[in-house]
């Protein structure tokens, strides 16, 4: 059985994935498990991580056919995709973290098996878009997306499992990093990037403008990354005149934006519709939510993360605002504990990507046309590449 894991966007998808991969690769050799990137940047990365978590791990790592791609956006994915249909169709099963791969359904699959594993647990409409149901299989991490997909008819019993969500395996244990030299609460500013959903356009100036003015809070401004995508060095000079301020990080776009870094070294979350908001109150702390576009959100399941926090609409004496959200974190405790709940069906001390990998592994075999594989390893073109080498795909 041969199974790939290909990465086309920003690196944050790497570890909603990569776990599940190093996984199956250690615990079933009847598998032969690939990781594809894009570009050098994401063979690099899964190399690295790969050493750092699972050392042990028989990945093989492929580079996709040579295709440029200094941004990643839905079109040149889709190129890449194509140019590289005869690579992916090669295995038995493609397992992606994002649904542009559901352009493949245009050229044919064949036998191969296109399964999904999200890359966060959030509560925005795009994460039950009604193209889901084109996956063979899906794996998600609790009730509160189980519910939704099976009630808009997007899944389907047998076609899916829950209580995966991998990037804690590797993440969530990590001791939080101390980030300033001072003993000031930390508020992490996370916006979205999508301009009409976001609070960055209209206040995302302004915000940093009142820490810079308040010594007695810290701020780490780690927006979501696509919103700076990729954050080059013009894109960080308008931020200069907040590397001399000692109580500000500004962040926008490295590692420790998407290693969970900020997630449990701030004391506070300050945002609008980022799925992060549900991997920070796995331990509750308290949130604020900006609605900067008139949204009426309440009783509307695409924003339940809203009900996690006080939510506001301007930034009028925002200092009382954020001394008010702390002292009354103690009325959101009970909502966050029972959105955690809903979000993760992950049991204390197990291994998220184990489950993961023996849910794609048995709805495999459970599934397989022995005749049909067979003959398509036979005639398949592809060699045998190093293990966490970087080799060109060229099918």
């Amino acid at each position: 059985m041969r199974v790939v894991f290909p990465y086309l966007a920003q690196l944050h998808q790497v570890f909603h994935s990569l776990p599940i991969a190093a996984q199956m690769a250690m615990t079933y050799p009847q598998v032969r498990v690939h990781a594809a990137g894009a570009t050098s940047e994401h063979v690099d990365f899964i190399c690295k991580l790969l050493e750092r978590f699972a050392p042990r791990a028989r990945v093989f790592v492929d580079r996709f056919d040579a295709l440029t791609l200094r941004t990643v956006n839905y079109g040149k994915k889709s190129r890449l995709l194509f140019r590289n249909r005869n690579y992916l169709r090669s295995f038995d099963a493609i397992v992606t973290p994002e649904r542009s791969s559901l352009v493949l359904r245009r050229v044919g699959l064949g036998e191969t098996k296109l399964i999904w594993t999200r890359h966060g647990a959030g509560d925005r409409a795009i994460g039950f878009a009604d193209d889901i149901h084109q996956f063979d299989y899906v794996l998600m991490a609790g009730r509160k997306i189980e519910a939704r997909l099976l009630a808009s008819g997007q899944i389907r019993p047998g076609q899916y499992a829950t209580g995966v969500y991998s990037k804690f395996d590797w993440l969530a244990s990590a001791p939080s990093p101390r980030l300033f030299e001072n003993a000031a609460p930390v508020v992490l500013y996370n916006p979205h990037f999508e301009a009409k959903l976001s609070s960055w356009p209209l206040m995302g100036h302004a915000i940093l403008e009142f820490f810079a003015a308040h010594p007695q809070w810290n701020l780490v401004f780690a927006p979501h990354v696509r919103l700076f995508d990729p954050p080059t060095a013009d894109k960080y000079r308008e931020f200069e005149r907040y590397g001399v301020v000692s109580n500000i990080v500004v962040d926008l776009g490295s590692e420790r934006s998407i290693d969970m870094t900020y997630l449990t070294a701030a004391d506070f979350y300050l945002g609008d519709v980022s799925s992060q908001v549900a991997e920070f109150i796995c331990r509750p702390r308290p949130c604020l939510f900006l609605n900067t576009h008139g949204a009426e959100w309440r009783n509307d399941a695409n924003y339940r993360s809203w009900t996690l926090g006080s939510v506001v609409d301007t930034l009028d004496d925002f200092e009382r605002t954020l001394e008010r959200a702390f002292a009354t974190h103690g009325e959101f405790i009970k909502a966050q504990h029972e959105y955690i709940t809903d979000t993760f069906d992950l049991p204390p001390g197990s291994s998220s990507a184990a489950r993961g990998a023996q849910a794609i592994v048995s709805y495999l075999e459970s599934t397989a046309d022995t005749a049909r594989s067979s003959a398509r390893v036979l005639g398949s073109k592809a060699q045998p590449r190093p293990q966490h080498g970087t080799t060109a795909a060229r099918l």
